[in-house]
């Protein structure tokens, strides 16, 4: 990324980028493409889309990106910012033009949760015509069928982008089956040089089915098999946009963004039991608000300093509700609660939830003699997290769960560098970063975890060191080495209440990791290397993540254990060609380590258990290889072929179950842009 890209200073953080024009076209949210020449981050799959499950150095579940900042231009993609951060919906790579990937000091720019960030940038409007569109349309393996169709233009002092989507799959096991909905405006305006004013709204509706996860037993005997024949996931998401970017000088500039939306995550699962024949609906809704301000001022020989706050607010209430019968309608509702657990028809749930956020912050840029530069940055956190609880479960002996948490969290950060030689420099960053109290951890809604005072964690915290050098020495090269330390203090877990009858909990502060090693990539263009100007390039890319995560400290015995999702080496390779406007072709392999999935380290159950599930996750690799062929100017052919040689493998457990990875498929299609 640029050293100072807007009102942001990545200048010393350790940054990567992928533009998607350089790829052929990602269809289907392929996470393994999009993500292809992203050194480090981790990608737990799973076969029904929706949910994206990333992590980073070993840090935390990837469970629905619990501890990865994800943004869409700056803006959470989270469900709640702060209370609840899944991922349970991403744009379509048709949507975006770049992914940007920033270490270290990513909390100090974006806000809470351990580096990384992962930010996505919209297309933009085409500049050079009133009208200009594309149209796409693919079919594939397992019933797919997707249209991607965009008109976008600039008249004056007018921009505009507006798109419409669609997306349907049979799935590869029974009840699989996925359906997705969408639809995005952008209407700018640019007063002169000097402001430029834009108002973005995305629409998205997805429905899935869920097949269910298995044991190790069942996954050898047939890995195809569903357990879970009616459950469904329901996914809307609106989201609105204002974006004010503003030059008071060539020198001082303020960028605004005002958001605003709603998320409904709704569930339908069979309750559990050899032949069950009642089912639970889940309502997750989220209202959020907010706002990021930031101010840019260039000074002096290339210093820059950028202040700004952020502030956020979602109300997130929570329900469950029991029917009898496995398949009700999504907005099956009952009022009276559930007496006991067998009662049906009833409200199993229901907590009234909200999060309060707000920091502000400062960071300059001090530039040397000598090449030399210094960064230091300092940000200033807030948060409140309130629950109230009016229906609990049945089965529960807990109280109701009325609770407000607030933290005050200070965060500082230092790097510095020097550019010499030809485009090389060196980089140093060390940065803190937390996690906040999420309302499970207040109040949890499935078990007895006590709502009183006495369950207070404190949030995680986490320090980041990283050391490296990059840099274009030479036409067609790119690199990037370093060395990183991550220190998390702080992790919170559940801990059974001392005295209390099983099951009755707190969540404590109860352990420390440490996870270091080594990251580095490398990009050659052999064409690039003899013509700096070429329309044709040939690259190989390469990029490898050594990982040595431990329990330096731990009050559940874990000391010395390596935790969950912590692979030793996560490497990815490939080769492209790329011709402008003609093809484009490329071929990627990811390869990954085995790696416990919890962090005792231990197998779930014994081998001669149904429910057994092997300690680690074994390694795999797995290659893909997809190509883009202009036909003539305005219209290309697409196609591809993902996990070519068809491995069975799988990369994600919880709750107690694996889900396979979806095997071998191809896609075909056209596009048309004028």
């Amino acid at each position: 990324m640029k050293e100072v890209d807007g009102p942001l200073i990545t200048v010393t953080k350790k940054t990567s980028i992928t533009r998607l024009d350089s790829i052929p076209t990602v269809v289907d949210i392929n996470l393994r493409a999009l993500f292809a020449q992203t050194p480090g981050l981790f990608v737990s799959e799973q076969q029904s889309p929706g949910q994206a499950n990333l992590s980073y150095r070993g840090i935390g579940n990837p469970q629905e990106s619990e501890f990865v900042t994800v943004m869409l231009d700056g803006i959470p993609l989270m469900s709640d910012w702060i209370g609840y951060p899944t991922i349970y919906m991403l744009p379509l790579p048709q949507q975006i033009s770049e992914v940007q990937l920033i270490r270290g000091g990513s909390s100090l720019l974006y806000g809470p949760e351990p580096p990384p960030v992962v930010n996505m940038v919209s297309r933009k409007p085409i500049t050079d015509r009133q009208l200009g569109g594309y149209a796409e349309a693919v079919f594939g393996s397992n019933g797919l069928f997707g249209s991607f169709n965009q008109v976008s233009g600039t008249s004056g002092n007018w921009d505009y982008l507006a798109d419409a989507h669609y997306r349907s799959s049979d799935g590869e096991r029974d009840n699989g089956d996925s359906t997705l909905r969408g639809a995005d405006l952008h209407l700018g305006h640019e007063s002169g040089d000097t402001a430029h004013t834009s108002l973005d709204v995305h629409v998205a509706q997805l429905e899935t089915g869920d097949p269910g996860k298995l044991s190790y037993p069942q996954f050898i005997a047939d890995p195809g098999q569903t357990t879970t024949p009616h459950n469904k996931l329901w996914t809307d998401r609106y989201v609105l946009a204002l974006t004010d970017d503003r030059f008071f000088s060539e020198d001082t500039e303020l960028v605004t963004k005002l958001w605003g939306g709603y998320q409904d995550n709704a569930s339908r699962s069979q309750d559990r039991g050899a032949a069950p024949t009642t089912a639970t609906l889940q309502d997750d809704q989220f209202r959020f608000y907010g706002v990021d301000a930031r101010v840019l001022h260039r000074w002096g020989r290339g210093n820059a300093l950028t202040v700004g706050t952020t502030m956020y607010h979602s109300d997130a209430p929570f329900r469950q509700f029991t029917t009898d019968g496995l398949t009700p309608g999504r907005y099956e509702r009952h009022g009276i609660a559930c007496a006991t657990p067998a009662s049906k028809d009833c409200a199993r749930l229901r907590q009234s939830r909200s999060t309060d956020y707000g920091a502000v912050f400062a960071e300059n840029v001090f530039r040397f003699e000598g090449g030399w530069h210094f960064v230091p940055s300092v940000r200033i956190e807030r948060e409140k997290v309130q629950i109230d609880e009016s229906i609990r479960p049945p089965n529960l002996t807990r109280g109701l769960v009325d609770r407000e948490v607030t933290h005050n969290v200070p965060l500082f950060g230092l790097g510095f560098g020097n550019d010499f030689g030809r485009g090389n420099e060196t980089y140093f960053n060390v940065s803190q970063g937390w996690r906040p109290v999420r309302y499970f951890d207040v109040g949890s809604p499935f078990g007895n975890t006590s709502p009183d005072p006495i369950n207070d964690p404190d949030p995680t915290h986490v320090l980041s060191w990283e050391a490296g050098v990059h840099g274009t020495p030479a036409n067609g090269l790119f690199y990037d080495v370093s060395l990183f330390r991550v220190e998390v203090k702080d992790r919170i877990e559940s801990q059974q209440i001392e005295g209390a009858p099983p099951g009755n909990t707190i969540n404590v502060n109860t352990g420390d990791t440490r996870h270091s090693g080594f990251e580095g990539q490398v990009d050659y263009d052999f064409l690039a290397a003899i013509d700096p100007k070429t329309a044709r390039h040939l690259s190989i890319f390469a990029n490898l993540s050594l990982l040595d995560s431990e329990f330096t400290a731990s009050a559940k015995g874990f000391k010395g254990n390596t935790p969950a999702f912590s692979p030793d080496h996560l490497a990815r390779v490939g080769v492209s060609y790329r011709e402008d406007h003609k093809f484009k072709l490329a071929l990627s392999v990811v390869s990954v380590a085995s790696q416990y999935w919890q962090d005792s380290n231990l197998d779930n159950a014994t081998p001669a258990q149904p429910t057994y599930i092997p300690a680690e996750v074994p390694s795999y690799t797995v290659g893909d290889l997809s190509a883009d062929w202009w036909v003539t100017p305005e219209i290309r052919v697409l196609g591809g072929i993902s996990n070519i040689s068809d491995r069975t493998y799988y990369a994600r457990v919880f709750g107690g179950g694996l889900e396979p990875a979806i095997g071998r498929t191809f896609h075909v299609g056209a596009a048309w842009e004028f």
